[in-house]
Parts: structure tokens; C-alpha cells; sequence
């Protein structure tokens, strides 16, 4: 994704976005990534693994951001607009919370069960890969659909660096690969909330003016 993505002009301000294929897609994505979701947290608490822990976090606040941009299709670009800065403000707490707890785990020497990390990895790039297939043409746009293509892209990356991470801790014997990239991940979700936020408020000067 290039450091421009959120520098689109606002040409389609006029444009209430609700498209019922897109409703639909957003639905179905909703739908994996709860349930992608229960699986996560239940596997990182059996393989104590952090990058697990924050990729089930990420499924949840991806859930909850297709539920919200569900509730705003067909509304105003201002009304969109401010549901992508609460957006960004979960992707933001999300990032602050892995980035902690990350560091405390490391500190604690935990070492994960890396055949659990694998399987379930594998399972949710499966899943996310689905997803992003299917948003993939609704990937330019508002700040709305923008957050919300970002989240895919996020979880398909995260789940890569899972399975990174799973191979890592089963060579090295030590928790650290784990922790490494869990902190990768609260990274990139502090970025995407700066892209979608910065992307918002650029939205919301013309609404307002």
C-alpha cells in the first residue's frame, strides 16, 4: 500500500456509498472475522502466544469496524467521516495495548506452542485471504471503505507474520520471535489509524465549511 493512499481527492463526498453488493461483502466479513475471532483467543491462551493474543484482538476491532461501516452506508460524508476517526481511534488503542503487553510478556521469557501458532495461522490467512478477495474492489473511496480495506490488509499480513513467528519460536526454542512480531503488529495498526484519521478529517473540512 503506498504512503499516498490517503491523499485521494474528495470527489466523492456526494456519494452516500450504499451499495448493497458492498453491504452484503461487509456482512460476510463481519460474520469471518467473529468467528475468527473466538478461535484466536481461545488457541493463544492454550500456545500463550502473544501474536496470536493481538491477531484475536484484531479480528474483534475488525468485526466491530464492518458492524460500523454497515451502520453508516447511505449516510452523509460527515457522518462517515467522524465513524472513520472512532475507527482510527480503535486501531490506535489496539496498537497501544499489543505494544504493552508484548513488552511484558517479553520480559516474563514466555515461550508459545509453536504447532498451535501454526495451525491457527494458517487457518485465519485462509480466512483473511477470502475477505480481502472479496473487498478487494472496494478497496478506493472514502475514508470509510478506505479503514476498512486497511483492516483486511492489516489481518493478512499479521497472519503471515504469525506463521513467521510460529517458525521462529519452533527453531529458536525462545519466545522472542513471538514478541517480535507482536510488536510488528501494534505498529502497523498505529500507522493505518494515522492513514485513516489524517484521510477523515480531510473529509470533514469541506462537510463543516
Amino acid at each position: 500500500m503506498s504512503a499516498s493512499c490517503c491523499s485521494h481527492d474528495h470527489h466523492d463526498q456526494g456519494d452516500t456509498g450504499d451499495d448493497p453488493v458492498y453491504r452484503r461483502v461487509l456482512m460476510v466479513a463481519m460474520a469471518v472475522n467473529l468467528g475468527m475471532f473466538a478461535v484466536e483467543i481461545l488457541s493463544s491462551q492454550v500456545a500463550r502466544s502473544d501474536s496470536l493474543l493481538a491477531d484475536s484482538i484484531d479480528f474483534l476491532g475488525d468485526g466491530a469496524n464492518y458492524a460500523v461501516s454497515l451502520w453508516v452506508l447511505g449516510a452523509a460524508i460527515a457522518m462517515r467521516a467522524r465513524a472513520s476517526l472512532l475507527k482510527a481511534a480503535s486501531m490506535a488503542g489496539f496498537g497501544v495495548w499489543v505494544l504493552s503487553s508484548t513488552a511484558v510478556h517479553a520480559l516474563a521469557g514466555t515461550v508459545p506452542e509453536a504447532p498451535t501458532m501454526g495451525i491457527v495461522g494458517s487457518l485465519a490467512l485462509l480466512a483473511n485471504l477470502g475477505v480481502a478477495v472479496m473487498l478487494f474492489r472496494f478497496r478506493e473511496g472514502d475514508s470509510n471503505r478506505r479503514s476498512v480495506w486497511l483492516c483486511t490488509r492489516n489481518d493478512a499480513i499479521g497472519n503471515v507474520a504469525v506463521l513467521a513467528a510460529a517458525a521462529g519460536v519452533f527453531g529458536t526454542g525462545q519466545g522472542w520471535p513471538d514478541a517480535l512480531v507482536a510488536a510488528g503488529m501494534g505498529v502497523l495498526a498505529l500507522h493505518s489509524a494515522i492513514k485513516v484519521a489524517r484521510q477523515a478529517l480531510g473529509e470533514l473540512k469541506p462537510a463543516t465549511a
